[in-house]
């Protein structure tokens, strides 16, 4: 009985995760191709679908509508789904650790996954609120280089299951953390602007399309990680596993860049 519980615990909470992420990332997608089109196109985007003509335009109000959607639940819903789900299958599920890489106790295990998590976010949003966010190029390498150090670091103290969905969670906190503590904020300011009779702060609005842009990038591995453990011998199982996953991050963020302009 309590194994049918925790199975449909786990059925029910990785159904909600994944669900949420196909709606936030479909967004995500589907606004960059717009953005992408409304630049190229004049007079809007006429679009077809489910028997219906649509036609799309990009405005800059001088009074906010009756009504404005916004779109943030579907990243909250799904980091908040995968933190839980990291905890049942990998905390709860005795998976995080390896006695034959390092005998941890659970809670430095714990201690070490939330210390990630936090400080992954930290370094990264420092890198790209300061100076150097200027150079783009070489700041992108930087954080790659970070990447390839966490995760050669992580496959030395946990498992090699867990170091995988540990970066593939540090990489979805990061674009969680962009929409929540700083794409948002920014649309804020720009409706609260409108409100005053301010007409909207562009600078503001380039900050929140930088920061969605990393995320469309960022997804494409964090979902690599998300299914890795299915194939243990390609991925986690490899004697170069933490090579594996720096290659294919890589190969992500090409798909990403192919998938962004066209």
């Amino acid at each position: 009985m309590e194994q049918t519980v925790s199975e449909w615990v786990n059925l029910v909470v990785r159904w909600v995760h994944v669900f949420a992420g196909i709606l936030w990332i479909g967004s995500t997608y589907y606004f960059t191709w717009l953005d992408r089109r409304l630049s190229e196109e004049l007079g809007g985007v006429w679009m077809v679908h489910s028997g219906g003509f649509y036609v799309v335009q990009k405005q800059k109000p001088a009074v906010l509508p009756a009504r404005l959607h916004w779109f943030r639940y579907e990243a909250l819903t799904t980091w908040v789904s995968g933190l839980v789900l990291l905890a049942i299958v990998y905390y709860f599920g005795g998976l995080v650790i390896d006695p034959d890489v390092r005998a941890l106790g659970s809670g430095t295990a714990l201690a070490l996954g939330a210390g990630l998590l936090v400080a992954g976010w930290l370094v990264y949003d420092g890198l790209w609120i300061s100076p150097l966010a200027r150079f783009e190029l070489p700041l992108i390498a930087v954080c790659y280089l970070l990447l390839v150090g966490t995760s050669w670091a992580l496959t030395r103290v946990l498992s090699a299951r867990a170091a995988y969905i540990h970066v593939g969670a540090l990489m979805g906190t990061i674009m969680a953390a962009n929409v929540w503590l700083r794409i948002l904020p920014a649309q804020r300011r720009m409706v609260a602007g409108l409100r005053e009779g301010r007409p909207p702060d562009e600078a503001l609005a380039a900050s929140a399309k930088h920061r969605s842009k990393h995320n469309t990038f960022l997804v494409i591995p964090v979902v690599f990680t998300m299914i890795s453990n299915h194939y243990p011998t390609a991925t986690y199982g490899s004697d170069r596993a933490w090579l594996v996953l720096s290659v294919l991050i890589l190969v992500g963020w090409a798909a990403a860049k192919v998938i962004r302009d066209h």
